[in-house]
C-alpha cells in the first residue's frame, strides 16, 4: 500500500502538469473552436476532474472501480465532446495528454491488466472521433497501448520489491531479537548450570551425577546460542531462506556422545536446513531417553538411509525397552517428550515415527519425506 500511495501521489502531479499543458494549448488554439463556450465547458470539466480526483485518490478506500470507471469515463466523453466543439477535421483532441491520468490510475491499482484495458478504451474513442488516422495519431495510439500496460507491470513490480524488502526486514529483526533474548536468558542459566557442575563434581557421589547432567545442559544451551547467532547473521545476508545443511555430517556430531553410533552414506545428504536442524531434534531427544532411562554409558546406534524421494532414519538401544502403558501414561500426566519432542516433530515435517520396544530393547524408525526443490520448508507446512 506504501508503493502504491507513492505513485498515486505523483500521479496527482502529473495530473496538475497534464492540465496546465491542455489549458495553455487549448487557449493557443482557441481559433479552431467552432463552438468556443463548448470548449471553455470541457476545460472547466477538466479542471474540476482533476481537483476532485486528487482528493480521492489520496485515500485508499475510495480507489475503488467506481471511482477508476468514473476516471475513465470523464476521460472517454472529453475525448466523444471534441468533434462537437472544434468541428470535423480536427487535429488535436480537447484533453490531450491530460487523459493520461485515467490510463496511469488504471495502471498503478491494477497493474499491467488494468494499464491495457484502459488504453484500449483511450485508444477506441480516439480513433472512433476521428476522420482518418494519421502517422501523427498513429504515434499516439501507440504509445497509450504500450504505455498503460509497461507502467501497470513497472508498478505490479515495485510492489513486490517492496513486499520483499519489508519480510526479509522483519524476518533479520525477529532473528536479531531471538539472539537477544537468548543470550539475555542463557546466560544466566549458564552461570548457574557451571557452578552446580563445579560444585557437584567437588561434592561427589549422587551430586557428581547432578554435575554431569548439568554439564550437558551447559553444553547444549552454549550450542543453542552459537545457532541463534548464526541464523541473526545469514538472515541478515538474507542467505538463510533457501540454506541447505548435510544431515550426515550434522547426525556425524551426535558422535560426541559416549557410545553413540552414527552410520551414514558417504555421499552428503543435503535437505533443507530447518529439515535437518528438526531431524537432529528428534535423533538427540531419542538419545536423552536412552541416556535417562538405560544408562549414560549404554550403547545407542543411528543409522540414515538416503532416498530419493524420502529419508530414514533408525536410533535404536539395547536397554530393557520400554514398560506397557508407560507412554500412555507420561502424557497423561503432561510429560510430552515422546510425543512432542519426537513424534511432533516428525509429523510437522510430513513424517511417520515408528517405536519398536521389548526385551530387546528400543528403536526409532523415522520416515521423512525429502522436500522438493523450491517447495516450502517445514515452518510452511506447520502454518
Amino acid at each position: 500500500m506504501a508503493v502504491e500511495d507513492r505513485l498515486f501521489r505523483a500521479l496527482a502531479v502529473l495530473r496538475g502538469v497534464t492540465l496546465a499543458n491542455a489549458v495553455v494549448l487549448n487557449l493557443y488554439r482557441a481559433e479552431n473552436f467552432q463552438r468556443p463556450a463548448g470548449g471553455v465547458a470541457c476545460v472547466l470539466v477538466m479542471a474540476a476532474w482533476t481537483a476532485f480526483a486528487v482528493w480521492a485518490y489520496a485515500a485508499p478506500r475510495r480507489r475503488t472501480v467506481v471511482l477508476l470507471a468514473a476516471d475513465l469515463a470523464v476521460a472517454v466523453a472529453l475525448l466523444a465532446a471534441t468533434p462537437l466543439v472544434k468541428g470535423d477535421g480536427f487535429n488535436a483532441t480537447v484533453p490531450g495528454f491530460w487523459v493520461a491520468g485515467a490510463l496511469l490510475a488504471w495502471a498503478v491499482r491494477y497493474r499491467w491488466v488494468g494499464g491495457l484495458v484502459a488504453a484500449a478504451v483511450l485508444v477506441a474513442a480516439d480513433v472512433l472521433v476521428r476522420e482518418e488516422l494519421t502517422q501523427s495519431n498513429y504515434g499516439n495510439v501507440f504509445l497509450l497501448l504500450i504505455g498503460g500496460p509497461i507502467v501497470g507491470f513497472m508498478c505490479g513490480s515495485l510492489q513486490e520489491m517492496a513486499a520483499e524488502r519489508d519480510r526479509a526486514e522483519r524476518s533479520a529483526a525477529a532473528a536479531a531479537e531471538r539472539a537477544r533474548l537468548a543470550r539475555a536468558v542463557h546466560d544466566g542459566v549458564l552461570q548457574v548450570l557451571s557452578l552446580v557442575q563445579r560444585r557437584g563434581a567437588e561434592l561427589g557421589g549422587e551430586a557428581a551425577e547432578l554435575a554431569r547432567l548439568a554439564g550437558e545442559q551447559e553444553s547444549r544451551l552454549r550450542t543453542l546460542i552459537r545457532t541463534q547467532e548464526r541464523t541473526t547473521d545469514e538472515a541478515a545476508g538474507g542467505s538463510g531462506a533457501g540454506a541447505v545443511l548435510d544431515l550426515a555430517a550434522e547426525l556425524g556430531r551426535l558422535e560426541s556422545r559416549a557410545q553413540v553410533t552414527v552410520a551414514a552414506p558417504a555421499t552428503p545428504v543435503e535437505l533443507p536446513r530447518d529439515v535437518v536442524q528438526e531431524l537432529c531434534a528428534v535423533v538427540g531427544a531419542c538419545l536423552d531417553n536412552v541416556a535417562n532411562h538405560v544408562g549414560a554409558q549404554a550403547p545407542a546406534w543411528v543409522l540414515l538411509e538416503a532416498f530419493p524421494d524420502r529419508v530414514e532414519l533408525s536410533v535404536r538401544d539395547e536397554g530393557p525397552g520400554i514398560p506397557e502403558g508407560r507412554l500412555e501414561r507420561a502424557a497423561a500426566e503432561g510429560r510430552l517428550g515422546v510425543s512432542e519432542s519426537i513424534r511432533g516433530r516428525v509429523a510437522d515435517l510430513g513424517g511417520t515415527a515408528t517405536l519398536s520396544t521389548g526385551s530387546f530393547g528400543t528403536e526409532w524408525e523415522l520416515v521423512v519425506p525429502v522436500p522438493a526443490p523450491g517447495s516450502a520448508g517445514a515452518a510452511d507446512r506447520r502454518r
